[in-house]
């Protein structure tokens, strides 16, 4: 009776499961993988058998016939070390000629040849246009081209690169690699032994049977290495029987059996970044480094020739503080730096050495010895010449303000040693900083105003000396009996100083702004 009953229960159990589901997962589970195996086996490929959970020799085939039509491929891809090999291969095979022809023309080593020949800002002129014109090219059918050629050439390599050989010799241990003159002898093996190389072949493999065009990629190979890395014709079959089988879900349905997991679902890698846009910003710095150089070297000969002539040496030390040293230091730790330190040492050099002493000459027996018609003639001079001898000193208090016991200087030390792990402490030094570039800035832009105001009045002064009937100072022959020296003398040496500063001025800021 018990027996009865007991089997009367299983079968109901068993007709309600099927017919209404069952809550227990495990039942679930393998109610699914029979379904999975029921469909697999109604497949036209016979690579697995289910009941015995075994790999049959007709997948082993499949991936030797592969592995034999790759192998010429493996061995071109195997001589390229570099990953950037093959975004630099992409784009060069899609650059036009004219593209080519500029790219010759912008290395660094072309623009310092043509920079013998060609002013520095013409040359930056024509660099900057060739650019632009380089860029214009790249429209968008040429960068998508690109893009999709490297995505094909990155599926196509990691496909060919697949550890065929590693696979193959489970079931064939006598197989010799790269080796394709004797008949494989393969059998049947346990599934569990190639679970994870059958994962990582469908992770190369499904890249590689998306609707493609691989003639330009095909095309592309040949013209680079002048040979077929595989037969076109036998790609496109390996491509076509590759869709079909996952179309069919038949490599899947084999792991899920194998694996006893029906819920698994292969992971494809993302496409690859992009290569066109990082290319171009390469390549338009590398031009623009290969530029600054040359205007680097331009402005320290120029800078070189300028101190020369206005100190009679290159070596020009008035600054304590606000200096290069003193900025390396800064940026060692990450901090910002001193910007200005170069023309505001010149700047304090020039006040000390000229406006202190020859431009105080000139400037003294005009303005207090000349007669001039209008005070309003000469006061941009005597303001202008004032406000010199003042930045003179609060350039030496600003100097002082940045020293070690200065006003500034004295909370930088301070905040040093707290940078590493006080984030506010940097913030603090990185204004007082700015705050300091900000006033060297300033004493440099309100100096070379003044001077070019007091130039100005020096060169006017100059004509006015040569007039029959002068219309700016009356008495000329008088300042000349107070005058050390000719005052025609003095001004032309004073205005030619003052144009050399000037000049030293430009130059130094031309590069910092």
């Amino acid at each position: 009776m018990g027996r009865t009953e007991s089997l009367g229960g299983g079968f109901f159990q068993n007709l309600f499961a099927s017919i209404f589901g069952s809550k227990d997962p495990e039942a679930e589970k393998k109610r699914r993988l029979r379904a999975i195996a029921k469909d697999l086996s109604k497949s036209h490929y016979h690579f697995y058998k289910a009941g015995n959970n075994e790999v049959l020799p007709a997948f082993a085939k499949l991936i030797y016939e592969i592995y034999k039509a790759v192998t010429p491929a493996q061995v071109m891809f195997q001589n390229v070390q570099n990953e950037n090999a093959f975004k630099r291969s992409v784009i060069e095979y899609s650059l036009s000629d004219n593209q080519r022809k500029i790219e010759e023309e912008l290395t660094e080593e072309a623009i310092l040849v043509k920079s013998k020949t060609v002013p520095v800002n013409q040359l930056v002129q024509h660099v900057k246009e060739s650019l632009d014109a380089f860029e214009g090219e790249f429209g968008t059918d040429r960068i998508n081209t690109a893009e999709q050629l490297y995505k094909d050439i990155l599926a196509f390599k990691d496909f060919c690169m697949y550890d065929f050989y590693f696979m193959l010799k489970k079931f064939d241990s006598t197989l010799v690699e790269k080796q394709f003159t004797a008949a494989p002898r393969f059998d049947k093996i346990n599934g569990e032994y190639i679970a994870d190389d059958l994962k990582d072949f469908i992770t190369v493999s499904w890249n590689i049977t998306k609707d493609t065009d691989w003639t330009p990629l095909m095309k592309m190979l040949k013209d680079m290495k002048g040979v077929e890395p595989v037969s076109p014709s036998v790609w496109k079959k390996i491509v076509a029987k590759l869709q079909a089988i996952r179309k069919a879900e038949i490599f899947e349905m084999m792991i899920q059996l194998i694996t006893e997991n029906p819920d698994y679902k292969p992971v494809i890698a993302d496409a690859p970044e992009n290569i066109v846009e990082p290319f171009l910003d390469k390549f338009k710095l590398e031009a623009a480094a290969a530029l600054h150089k040359l205007e680097s070297a331009e402005k320290n000969s120029k800078v070189t020739d300028l101190l020369t002539k206005l100190f009679s040496t290159t070596v020009v030390l008035y600054l304590k503080n606000y200096t290069e040293q003193s900025s390396a230091n800064l940026e060692k730790k990450r901090l910002r730096g001193y910007l200005y330190y170069e023309p505001l040492n010149y700047l304090k050099g020039f006040l000390l050495e000229f406006v202190k002493k020859n431009i105080r000459e000139y400037s003294e027996l005009i303005l207090i010895r000349g007669k001039w018609t209008s005070s309003q003639l000469s006061s941009p001079m005597s303001n202008a010449y004032n406000d010199l001898l003042s930045a003179s000193d609060a350039i030496s208090t600003f100097d002082q303000n940045i020293a070690d016991d200065g006003v500034v200087g004295i909370k930088i030390k301070t905040l040093l040693p707290r940078i590493q792990h006080d984030a506010d402490s940097a913030g603090v030094i990185n204004r007082l900083v700015t705050d300091a570039n900000e006033q060297a800035k300033t004493f440099i832009i309100d100096s070379t105003r003044n001077l070019i105001t007091v130039g100005k009045t020096i060169k006017s002064l100059l004509e006015d000396e040569t007039k029959k009937s002068p219309e700016m100072i009356i008495n000329w022959k008088e300042i000349e009996h107070y005058a050390d020296h000719p005052p025609k003398d003095l001004g032309i040496e004073v205005y030619k100083k003052i144009y050399l500063f000037i000049t030293l001025m430009q130059t130094c800021m031309t590069t910092l702004k």
